[in-house]
């Protein structure tokens, strides 16, 4: 038996969101500073700059993780590497040369405790059945339930492909679970869009995730090439159908 002592009665940790048995913590400060760079760790700490880890709780279960994210583990916890065989080992190096994630995801089952290494990111936790299947830009993943399947998709036209700035292919997760992601943004400046057989316009690739329900596409900003110039606007990437789209304010 494990006891693990000085987490959830330490003063300086929060949890700052659940899902299922995964804790979003978060360090209020910075207390491994000196005299030298003390004043830099008070205001980034109040700039809502710190430190926050990924805490998985395993019940029998299992949850891929990025490489090179996993901190400790305690109890009856093992590590496997998700690969199937050789074809799999392949197909996955792959998608890992497009898609810009790890090639061997470790995979973690048993039950004990799962510790993410720190980041100055933010968390956000998403159950992927919201989404149907769900589409992130590159980088985007930390861990999910090993049960939550990952694909490679790709653009499905020209347009989008050469001139979304999202990438020719990503990663796709979908099926049941919980998904772990680390966001430029926190949740409270993400804009999210519901769409009901409807589209969204966005000048940029400013969106971090969205279902891949959408028809994504690179169009001009208007129906006329003269009137996209005179607008400055040019070309801006459209997303049509009925899913959900993540917005960051900024790229």
């Amino acid at each position: 038996m494990v006891t693990c002592k000085n987490i959830f009665e330490n003063k300086n940790i929060e949890v700052v969101e659940s899902r299922g048995g995964v804790k979003v913590l978060e360090y209020k400060k910075d207390l491994s500073v000196n005299a030298t760079n003390a004043m830099a760790a008070y205001f980034a700490s109040e700039m809502n700059v710190r430190r926050r880890q990924v805490l998985i709780e395993l019940k029998g279960n299992a949850y891929t993780i990025s490489a090179g994210a996993m901190q400790w583990t305690s109890g009856a916890v093992t590590m496997v590497a998700d690969v199937k065989g050789l074809g799999d080992l392949f197909g996955k190096a792959l998608s890992s040369k497009v898609t810009k994630e790890s090639a061997i995801k470790p995979k973690y089952q048993g039950n004990g405790l799962l510790m993410l290494e720190p980041t100055y990111r933010h968390i956000l936790l998403e159950e992927v059945s919201d989404w149907g299947g769900m589409v992130l830009d590159d980088g985007l993943f930390l861990a999910c339930e090993s049960k939550v399947q990952q694909k490679v998709v790709a653009r499905t036209n020209l347009s989008s492909a050469m001139l979304g700035k999202e990438g020719l292919f990503n990663l796709c997760l979908k099926g049941q679970g919980v998904a772990v992601l680390e966001s430029p943004v926190p949740r409270d400046e993400l804009i999210e869009f519901v769409l009901e057989n409807d589209e969204v316009r966005i000048d940029g690739n400013y969106a971090i995730a969205w279902s891949d329900t959408l028809d994504f596409r690179v169009e001009k900003s208007s129906k006329s090439l003269i009137g996209s110039a005179v607008s400055g606007e040019g070309l801006v990437n459209v997303y049509r159908g009925t899913g959900r789209i993540l917005m960051a304010p900024i790229q």
